[in-house]
């Protein structure tokens, strides 16, 4: 049983901090570090898969505005299963996915962090990896306002950084618009066919957006806020990363770009001393930042499970200093560590597109279910046409049999 007794979530999120909280966790987790490995299966035409990555999240994130004012509540993707299918362990599992999906996330953005740290301090990239994971823990820990707002901080300065990678770029070879027509797929199969296989990579990159439902319970005016707030992170989201790819795969040789932990870097390798330990700083606070968030929302689904009695009424115990679910951010920054140990960052970004790409289907699902067997919501949610959620489901599936396939 939870204690009657029990201290709730803070509702201090406000539209601007929540954006910054989607931004940080999608931009960091995936522009980062992923290049390289989407620039491997996809080649010159690496952009393109980028731009198809976003489509398939955009028609389930307009899922996620609907289903998140509806329920507003931390649980996210598992309170909407639980709506429409009424089924317990159908929700713990949809739950666990999407906690995993934060873990696994997690320590692929660890991995990151530690490669362009590496670039600094000469230690083990595990070491190193583990510093970064216990240290974001902790501050996880201290409080959702004070670590949003370190997240918020922390998002600015990464976008300042692809900032400077476009601006970089272009001062350094301003032929690269003229050439930007290369960056056209010829409609060939086999060129296709890697756009599509890195597809699901770039997929990774977009992970994040629905982590904002997760912290429904802290947002303010949930039913104007969560809406707001993912639309604005996948749009936002989309218009760097295409720029951003656009540069570094025309102005960095492709042999050196491919299967990179840190591909941005090469974008000042002849920038000088100063504008590359700059960017080297912003790459680390853009990936630690990327950890931070992911943990906080794997975190927040935990606590969601147990208010909801699907897991031990422990984890969702909620301290009454730090106001944040002390029990369920340990053992989630203790997984993330495990993880972080024991796979590449390359696998760890294709498991995780994998886990989310289910989860995306199961929620799509969901909204189909309730828009069939409930009548239409109140004027406070916010809602999209039937067809969305549809497309939403076929676009998963899609990309998740594309990439079993490439296996």
């Amino acid at each position: 049983m939870i204690p009657q007794n029990r201290v709730d979530l803070a509702r201090k999120l406000t539209l601007p901090l929540l954006v910054l909280y989607g931004l940080g966790v999608t931009i960091g987790a995936g522009i980062y570090v992923l290049v390289g490995a989407t620039a491997a299966e996809a080649g010159i035409y690496a952009p393109i898969s980028f731009l198809i990555a976003a489509v398939v999240v955009a028609f389930t994130g307009f899922s996620y505005a609907e289903l998140s004012t509806r329920h507003p509540v931390s649980a996210g993707a598992a309170a909407y299963v639980h709506a429409s299918f009424k089924s317990p362990g159908l929700t713990l599992t949809v739950g666990l996915l999407v906690a995993a999906s934060g873990v696994v996330s997690s320590a692929a953005v660890s991995l990151g962090a530690a490669a362009y740290i590496g670039d600094i301090i000469a230690l083990p990239p595990t070491l190193l990896a583990a510093a970064v994971i216990l240290i974001i823990g902790a501050i996880a820990a201290w409080g959702i306002v004070e670590s949003v707002t370190v997240a918020a901080i922390f998002t600015l300065i990464e976008i300042g950084g692809l900032g400077l990678v476009i601006y970089y770029g272009i001062n350094a070879d301003p032929a690269i618009i003229s050439n930007s027509l290369q960056l056209l797929p010829p409609l060939e199969l086999s060129v296709w066919g890697g756009i599509m296989s890195a597809s699901l990579l770039a997929f990774f990159a977009f992970v994040g957006f629905e982590d904002i439902a997760n912290v429904a319970e802290e947002v303010v005016e949930p039913h104007k806020t969560l809406p707001r707030g993912i639309i604005l992170t996948l749009l936002i989201t989309t218009i760097l990363y295409f720029l951003v790819v656009s540069v570094v795969i025309l102005v960095v040789p492709m042999a050196e770009l491919a299967g990179s932990a840190a591909p941005l870097a090469f974008v000042f390798e002849n920038a000088g001393t100063a504008t590359s330990g700059i960017f080297h700083m912003i790459s680390i606070i853009a990936t630690t930042n990327g950890v931070l968030i992911q943990i906080i929302m794997a975190s927040r689904v935990i606590y969601g499970l147990a208010k909801q009695q699907n897991l031990p009424a422990f984890l969702a115990v909620v301290h009454p200093v730090t106001r944040t679910p002390l029990v369920a951010t340990g053992i989630i920054t203790a997984l993330v560590l495990m993880f972080a140990t024991l796979l590449p960052i390359a696998q760890l970004a294709e498991a995780t597109s994998s886990i989310v790409l289910i989860i995306f289907c199961l929620v799509n699902l969901a909204l189909i279910r309730l828009k069939k067997t409930e009548p239409a919501p109140s004027d406070s949610v916010f809602v999209v046409p039937f067809w969305v959620p549809v497309g939403g489901l076929l676009l998963s599936i899609t990309l998740l049999i594309t990439g079993f396939l490439a296996i």
